[in-house]
């Protein structure tokens, strides 16, 4: 099998495993925005950007650590057991930290304190959880991958229908718990979730006779510090926003805000199911030969086929919308969409361009271009949501990711030169964005004309690499 067929299916298994659960888990907005106020909504998303934050400190970059070690070190048992130990202990303490400071930490966070424990029980379950799914993910195991996550997401919508839906929900199963508002029913559905999906993946923390390598320890947190700032300062260019926006426009418009942004599920999807498959190729193939050319291969079609989603969900928003967001009360920040989607398909391409640094250990660049897009977030936030209200937020993310993008791209040029095909990919951005813009904000999102630029932008792409494909496809037949 070519490399490029292998990357290919292992990223399509990915693919499946992170996109039909998170489709399946997208569904829910709209029981959500259905039963619950703006502003139920918007404590639903400020929950979850807690956790995220949660989540960053505590696996503290270990995971992408274990990806690089397991893969090049030849004890790859000590490694496993290494890490496992690892996250397990540092879980542990963490944990105890979090419920005894709860006080001044719910208070701090804003986070009501009839929701900190359940978030204290879903950051510590799901941390414990990383070192078995990133190793089903480095051993090859895609399947067994999709299948543990597509339980996880299924238990999450059923107890969310179960809990909330006004035709199935079940009045039983709502009196087993006491609850004062409906946002902690996902809450608890989510925590139920996590501990199903740790129970499955309990035989993977015995797959290797346990041991301890302090020197391997030290390899896996001396390469993920960085990582873990890294991690931190991507959770401020995603979440700040929606952690700021309440303080000063109210939850009301947050709400609103948190609805909308969650139409780019699309863009994030493709990259999160790209990534999957792509970390562990890129760490697996780099000593293979013409590696470099594969790399830049695979960014120049990652960007086409994310520059067609970026003008499908814009073109054709108006029909997808309704499927996801009914009520009224969310729309006000529908123009946030074109912005975001772009925002995020940068990211996507400064993932693809980072595994320079990733792969000559080089990981304080990903913290300080990331710590840069931080910055430049928060800046950006403070000075104009009060000018420009929610908008700021959008033109925030976008103006961090496309800086970050061009910045690893430089930076990688100097330590880990690679060929890409920059004036294709800069046509096919540029085109794309444009053609999405205009059909958007100029055309009022004409759907007869936003087609016919979708179509000829696709017709672009064909003739321009007619020749490549043709290539790639004798090479995968043969």
């Amino acid at each position: 099998m070519s490399v490029l067929k292998s990357f290919f299916k292992d990223t399509i298994i990915y693919g499946l495993a992170i996109v039909l659960p998170r489709l399946i888990n997208f569904l829910l907005v709209r029981l959500h925005t259905d039963v619950l106020p703006n502003e139920g909504y918007s404590e639903n998303t400020e929950f979850y950007v807690v956790a995220a934050f949660f989540n960053v400190i505590l696996t503290y970059g270990i995971e992408t650590s274990f990806f690089r070690f397991f893969s090049k070190h030849k004890a790859k048992n000590s490694v496993l057991s290494t890490a496992i130990i690892t996250i397990i202990t540092s879980t542990l303490i963490f944990g105890l930290l979090l419920f005894v400071f709860r006080i001044p930490i719910s208070e701090t966070l804003r986070i009501n304190t009839d929701f900190y424990s359940l978030l204290v029980g879903i950051t510590l379950v799901d941390t414990l959880i990383v070192i078995p799914f990133a190793y089903l993910r480095v051993t090859g195991k895609p399947l067994k991958f999709a299948f543990i996550k597509l339980i996880n997401v299924l238990i999450i919508v059923g107890l969310n229908i179960l809990f909330l839906s006004r035709t199935y929900g079940s009045i039983e199963l709502r009196g087993l718990f006491n609850v004062n508002n409906n946002v902690q029913y996902i809450f608890i559905a989510n925590l139920i979730a996590s501990i199903a999906v740790l129970i499955l993946v309990t035989p993977y923390f015995f797959k290797t006779k346990w041991s301890f390598d302090t020197k391997i320890l030290k390899q896996l947190l001396n390469y993920g510090w960085p990582i873990m700032i890294a991690g931190f300062a991507f959770v401020i260019n995603e979440n700040l926003d929606k952690w700021m926006l309440p303080q000063i426009e109210g939850e009301f418009i947050n709400g609103a805000y948190s609805a909308c942004y969650k139409l780019a599920v699309f863009m994030t999807l493709f990259i999160q199911a790209f990534r999957m498959g792509a970390e562990p190729f890129f760490f697996n193939h780099s000593d293979k030969e013409n590696a470099v050319q594969t790399y830049a291969t695979i960014l120049k079609y990652f960007t086409i086929v994310g520059a067609i989603g970026l003008m499908f969900v814009v073109v054709y928003i108006d029909l997808l919308r309704p499927l996801f967001i009914k009520k009224e009360s969310y729309l006000l920040a529908l123009d946030i969409v074109p912005v975001v989607l772009l925002a995020n398909l940068c990211l996507g391409i400064y993932h693809n361009l980072s595994i320079w640094y990733k792969l000559t250990d080089r990981t304080r660049f990903g913290m300080y271009i990331s710590l840069v897009g931080a910055a430049i977030t928060i800046a950006f936030n403070i000075t104009f949501i009060p000018k420009i209200g929610f908008m700021a937020c959008a033109y925030a993310t976008l103006i961090a990711y496309g800086l970050m993008m061009l910045i690893s791209y430089i930076l990688g040029r100097k330590y880990y030169p690679v060929p890409y095909d920059i004036n294709r990919i800069s046509v096919y951005l540029i085109i794309s964005t444009a053609l999405s813009f205009i059909t958007y904000y100029y055309f009022d999102r004409n759907i007869g004309l936003g087609t016919v630029f979708l179509l000829l932008f696709i017709t672009l792409v064909a003739f321009l690499e007619r020749k490549e494909l043709q290539q790639i496809i004798k090479r995968n037949q043969a």
